[in-house]
Protein backbone atom coordinates (compact mmCIF):
# COMPACT_ATOMS: atom_id res chain seq x y z
CA UNK A 1 0.00 0.00 0.00
CA UNK A 2 1.38 3.40 -1.00
CA UNK A 3 2.36 5.93 1.67
CA UNK A 4 2.92 9.63 0.95
CA UNK A 5 4.79 12.06 3.18
CA UNK A 6 4.42 15.82 3.00
CA UNK A 7 7.27 17.95 4.29
CA UNK A 8 8.24 21.58 4.75
CA UNK A 9 10.27 23.92 6.94
CA UNK A 10 9.37 27.30 8.37
CA UNK A 11 10.63 30.10 10.56
CA UNK A 12 9.19 33.52 11.51
CA UNK A 13 5.96 32.81 9.62
CA UNK A 14 3.87 35.24 11.67
CA UNK A 15 6.34 38.05 11.16
CA UNK A 16 6.59 37.33 7.44
CA UNK A 17 2.83 36.78 7.08
CA UNK A 18 3.30 33.62 5.00
CA UNK A 19 0.33 31.29 4.29
CA UNK A 20 2.01 28.31 5.95
CA UNK A 21 -1.25 27.00 7.41
CA UNK A 22 -2.93 27.15 4.01
CA UNK A 23 0.11 25.54 2.39
CA UNK A 24 0.15 22.55 4.75
CA UNK A 25 -3.63 22.16 4.71
CA UNK A 26 -3.79 22.17 0.91
CA UNK A 27 -2.25 18.69 0.50
CA UNK A 28 -3.28 17.06 3.78
CA UNK A 29 -6.02 15.02 2.03
CA UNK A 30 -3.49 13.07 -0.07
CA UNK A 31 -0.62 12.60 2.40
CA UNK A 32 -0.39 10.10 5.24
CA UNK A 33 1.96 12.24 7.31
CA UNK A 34 3.23 15.81 7.13
CA UNK A 35 6.66 16.63 8.56
CA UNK A 36 6.98 20.28 9.58
CA UNK A 37 10.44 21.46 10.57
CA UNK A 38 9.91 24.59 12.68
CA UNK A 39 13.00 26.71 13.09
CA UNK A 40 13.77 28.79 16.16
CA UNK A 41 11.24 31.65 16.11
CA UNK A 42 10.01 34.16 18.65
CA UNK A 43 6.85 35.28 16.84
CA UNK A 44 4.47 32.40 17.54
CA UNK A 45 5.30 30.27 14.50
CA UNK A 46 5.38 27.05 16.49
CA UNK A 47 1.95 27.75 18.02
CA UNK A 48 0.61 28.63 14.56
CA UNK A 49 1.65 25.25 13.17
CA UNK A 50 0.31 23.48 16.27
CA UNK A 51 -3.06 25.13 15.66
CA UNK A 52 -3.62 22.94 12.57
CA UNK A 53 -5.98 20.20 13.71
CA UNK A 54 -4.63 17.05 12.08
CA UNK A 55 -3.05 13.91 13.51
CA UNK A 56 -1.06 13.60 10.28
CA UNK A 57 1.25 16.45 11.27
CA UNK A 58 4.57 15.68 12.97
CA UNK A 59 6.49 18.72 14.18
CA UNK A 60 10.24 18.72 14.63
CA UNK A 61 12.16 21.71 15.93
CA UNK A 62 15.55 22.89 14.76
CA UNK A 63 18.09 25.66 15.23
CA UNK A 64 19.14 27.37 12.01
CA UNK A 65 22.84 27.57 11.28
CA UNK A 66 23.23 31.32 10.83
CA UNK A 67 26.80 30.86 9.62
CA UNK A 68 25.41 29.55 6.31
CA UNK A 69 24.96 33.07 5.00
CA UNK A 70 25.49 32.52 1.28
CA UNK A 71 23.15 31.71 -1.61
CA UNK A 72 20.33 30.64 0.70
CA UNK A 73 21.99 27.30 1.44
CA UNK A 74 20.50 27.09 4.94
CA UNK A 75 17.06 26.75 3.31
CA UNK A 76 18.10 23.52 1.58
CA UNK A 77 19.62 22.29 4.83
CA UNK A 78 16.36 22.86 6.70
CA UNK A 79 14.33 21.19 3.95
CA UNK A 80 16.63 18.16 4.08
CA UNK A 81 16.18 17.88 7.85
CA UNK A 82 12.44 17.52 7.25
CA UNK A 83 12.96 15.14 4.31
CA UNK A 84 15.09 12.86 6.51
CA UNK A 85 12.08 12.32 8.79
CA UNK A 86 9.75 11.27 5.94
CA UNK A 87 8.72 7.60 5.95
CA UNK A 88 6.53 7.48 2.83
CA UNK A 89 7.18 6.03 -0.62
CA UNK A 90 6.87 9.56 -2.02
CA UNK A 91 7.88 12.84 -0.37
CA UNK A 92 5.77 15.88 -1.32
CA UNK A 93 7.64 19.12 -0.65
CA UNK A 94 6.00 22.51 -0.34
CA UNK A 95 7.65 25.70 0.77
CA UNK A 96 5.66 27.77 3.24
CA UNK A 97 4.35 30.19 0.59
CA UNK A 98 3.29 27.48 -1.89
CA UNK A 99 -0.24 26.08 -2.14
CA UNK A 100 -1.82 23.31 -4.26
CA UNK A 101 -5.32 23.60 -5.71
CA UNK A 102 -7.80 20.99 -4.48
CA UNK A 103 -8.79 20.25 -8.09
CA UNK A 104 -5.32 18.81 -8.72
CA UNK A 105 -5.25 16.44 -5.75
CA UNK A 106 -6.99 13.43 -7.40
CA UNK A 107 -4.63 13.61 -10.41
CA UNK A 108 -1.57 13.80 -8.17
CA UNK A 109 -2.68 10.87 -6.03
CA UNK A 110 -3.29 8.76 -9.15
CA UNK A 111 0.06 9.66 -10.70
CA UNK A 112 1.93 8.67 -7.56
CA UNK A 113 0.03 5.38 -7.39
CA UNK A 114 0.45 4.61 -11.10
CA UNK A 115 4.23 5.17 -10.97
CA UNK A 116 4.94 3.60 -7.60
CA UNK A 117 6.42 0.44 -9.12
CA UNK A 118 8.33 2.26 -11.88
CA UNK A 119 11.64 2.62 -10.09
CA UNK A 120 13.13 4.80 -12.83
CA UNK A 121 10.60 7.56 -11.98
CA UNK A 122 12.18 9.78 -9.35
CA UNK A 123 10.01 12.88 -9.32
CA UNK A 124 6.99 14.82 -10.52
CA UNK A 125 7.11 18.30 -12.02
CA UNK A 126 4.60 21.13 -11.57
CA UNK A 127 3.73 24.36 -13.38
CA UNK A 128 4.25 27.48 -11.25
CA UNK A 129 1.90 30.45 -10.89
CA UNK A 130 3.70 33.34 -9.20
CA UNK A 131 1.39 35.98 -7.76
CA UNK A 132 2.67 39.52 -7.62
CA UNK A 133 1.57 42.27 -5.21
CA UNK A 134 -2.01 40.96 -5.03
CA UNK A 135 -4.09 37.87 -5.75
CA UNK A 136 -5.30 39.16 -9.13
CA UNK A 137 -1.87 39.51 -10.70
CA UNK A 138 0.66 36.94 -11.91
CA UNK A 139 4.30 37.34 -12.89
CA UNK A 140 4.76 35.36 -16.16
CA UNK A 141 8.54 35.89 -16.22
CA UNK A 142 9.35 34.04 -13.00
CA UNK A 143 10.50 30.40 -13.15
CA UNK A 144 7.86 28.20 -14.73
CA UNK A 145 8.54 24.62 -13.58
CA UNK A 146 9.67 22.78 -10.49
CA UNK A 147 9.81 19.28 -9.02
CA UNK A 148 7.85 19.04 -5.78
CA UNK A 149 7.32 15.29 -5.32
CA UNK A 150 10.27 12.85 -5.19
CA UNK A 151 10.71 9.16 -4.57
CA UNK A 152 11.71 8.78 -0.94
CA UNK A 153 14.45 6.20 -1.49
CA UNK A 154 17.20 7.88 0.50
CA UNK A 155 18.92 9.11 -2.66
CA UNK A 156 17.20 12.46 -3.16
CA UNK A 157 18.40 15.73 -1.68
CA UNK A 158 17.11 19.30 -1.75
CA UNK A 159 19.81 21.59 -3.17
CA UNK A 160 20.58 25.23 -3.87
CA UNK A 161 18.35 27.65 -2.00
CA UNK A 162 15.81 24.96 -1.25
CA UNK A 163 14.00 24.86 -4.58
CA UNK A 164 15.49 21.91 -6.51
CA UNK A 165 16.36 18.23 -6.13
CA UNK A 166 19.25 16.04 -7.18
CA UNK A 167 20.50 12.55 -6.45
CA UNK A 168 23.04 12.79 -3.68
CA UNK A 169 25.79 13.51 -3.31
CA UNK A 170 26.41 15.01 -6.77
CA UNK A 171 24.22 13.01 -9.14
CA UNK A 172 21.57 13.99 -11.65
CA UNK A 173 19.48 17.11 -11.17
CA UNK A 174 15.73 16.56 -11.49
CA UNK A 175 14.91 19.20 -14.07
CA UNK A 176 13.07 19.53 -17.39
CA UNK A 177 15.86 17.62 -19.18
CA UNK A 178 14.66 14.52 -17.30
CA UNK A 179 11.01 14.85 -18.35
CA UNK A 180 9.55 11.66 -19.76
CA UNK A 181 11.69 9.20 -17.84
CA UNK A 182 13.01 10.16 -14.38
CA UNK A 183 10.60 13.11 -14.11
CA UNK A 184 6.87 13.01 -14.90
CA UNK A 185 4.92 16.11 -15.90
CA UNK A 186 1.80 16.39 -13.70
CA UNK A 187 -0.09 19.28 -15.29
CA UNK A 188 -0.80 20.43 -11.71
CA UNK A 189 0.04 23.91 -10.47
CA UNK A 190 1.92 25.35 -7.54
CA UNK A 191 0.38 28.65 -6.45
CA UNK A 192 3.27 30.74 -5.17
CA UNK A 193 2.16 33.59 -2.91
CA UNK A 194 5.41 34.78 -1.37
CA UNK A 195 5.31 38.17 -3.09
CA UNK A 196 1.76 39.06 -2.08
CA UNK A 197 2.12 40.89 1.20
CA UNK A 198 1.96 44.10 3.16
CA UNK A 199 4.82 46.56 2.50
CA UNK A 200 6.25 46.08 5.99
CA UNK A 201 6.25 42.29 5.54
CA UNK A 202 7.95 42.65 2.16
CA UNK A 203 10.72 44.69 3.82
CA UNK A 204 11.15 41.93 6.43
CA UNK A 205 11.29 39.36 3.64
CA UNK A 206 13.98 41.15 1.63
CA UNK A 207 15.97 41.75 4.81
CA UNK A 208 15.80 38.03 5.48
CA UNK A 209 16.88 37.23 1.92
CA UNK A 210 19.84 39.60 2.17
CA UNK A 211 20.92 37.90 5.38
CA UNK A 212 20.57 34.39 3.93
CA UNK A 213 22.06 35.09 0.51
CA UNK A 214 24.74 37.70 1.28
CA UNK A 215 24.92 37.75 5.05
CA UNK A 216 28.67 38.26 5.20
CA UNK A 217 28.25 41.82 3.93
CA UNK A 218 28.24 44.65 6.50
CA UNK A 219 24.86 45.18 8.15
CA UNK A 220 24.46 48.74 6.89
CA UNK A 221 25.10 47.51 3.34
CA UNK A 222 22.52 44.75 3.77
CA UNK A 223 19.98 47.22 5.11
CA UNK A 224 20.59 49.64 2.24
CA UNK A 225 20.06 46.89 -0.34
CA UNK A 226 16.96 45.60 1.43
CA UNK A 227 15.33 49.02 1.60
CA UNK A 228 16.21 49.71 -2.03
CA UNK A 229 14.57 46.46 -3.15
CA UNK A 230 11.53 46.98 -0.95
CA UNK A 231 11.08 50.49 -2.36
CA UNK A 232 10.88 48.95 -5.84
CA UNK A 233 8.12 46.53 -4.79
CA UNK A 234 5.32 46.81 -7.33
CA UNK A 235 7.13 49.14 -9.73
CA UNK A 236 6.48 46.64 -12.56
CA UNK A 237 2.89 45.88 -11.51
CA UNK A 238 1.43 47.42 -14.65
CA UNK A 239 3.27 44.97 -16.91
CA UNK A 240 2.09 41.84 -15.10
CA UNK A 241 -0.65 39.45 -16.21
CA UNK A 242 -4.23 39.56 -14.95
CA UNK A 243 -5.18 36.28 -13.25
CA UNK A 244 -8.69 35.10 -14.11
CA UNK A 245 -8.66 31.55 -12.67
CA UNK A 246 -9.69 30.29 -9.25
CA UNK A 247 -7.53 30.17 -6.16
CA UNK A 248 -7.36 27.12 -3.86
CA UNK A 249 -10.24 27.10 -1.37
CA UNK A 250 -7.83 27.26 1.57
CA UNK A 251 -6.82 30.72 0.33
CA UNK A 252 -10.35 32.13 0.15
CA UNK A 253 -10.13 34.27 3.29
CA UNK A 254 -6.78 35.82 2.33
CA UNK A 255 -7.99 36.54 -1.20
CA UNK A 256 -11.25 38.06 0.04
CA UNK A 257 -9.59 40.29 2.64
CA UNK A 258 -6.76 41.61 0.44
CA UNK A 259 -7.47 44.54 -1.89
CA UNK A 260 -5.84 45.10 -5.23
CA UNK A 261 -2.39 46.62 -5.06
CA UNK A 262 -3.50 49.50 -7.29
CA UNK A 263 -5.78 50.25 -10.23
CA UNK A 264 -4.37 48.97 -13.48
CA UNK A 265 -5.48 49.24 -17.08
CA UNK A 266 -4.80 46.47 -19.58
CA UNK A 267 -1.09 45.75 -19.94
CA UNK A 268 -1.63 45.65 -23.72
CA UNK A 269 -2.16 49.42 -23.53
CA UNK A 270 0.99 50.03 -21.53
CA UNK A 271 4.23 50.77 -23.36
CA UNK A 272 6.27 49.38 -20.45
CA UNK A 273 4.80 45.94 -21.16
CA UNK A 274 6.24 45.94 -24.69
CA UNK A 275 9.60 47.15 -23.41
CA UNK A 276 9.63 44.22 -20.95
CA UNK A 277 8.69 41.77 -23.72
CA UNK A 278 11.58 43.03 -25.85
CA UNK A 279 13.92 42.47 -22.92
CA UNK A 280 12.55 39.18 -21.52
CA UNK A 281 10.42 37.74 -24.30
CA UNK A 282 6.70 37.01 -24.20
CA UNK A 283 5.90 34.38 -21.55
CA UNK A 284 2.13 34.58 -21.49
Amino acid sequence: MMKVSGFTFCRDMVRLNYPVVESITSILPIVDEYIVNVGDSDDGTLDLVRSIKSDKIRIIESIWDDTMRKDGRVLAEQANIALAHCTGDWAFYLQADEVVHENDLPTLAKLMSDHLQRSEVLGFMFRYLHFWCDYHTANPWAYRRGVRVVRNNGEMRVVGDGCGFRKKPYGMVLDKKRLGREVIWTGAKIYHYGWVNRPEAILRKVRMRERLWRGDAPMDEQEERARSKADLYGHDYATMKEFTGSHPKVMEERVRSTPRFMKRRSRWLNWRFYKTVLHKGFKG
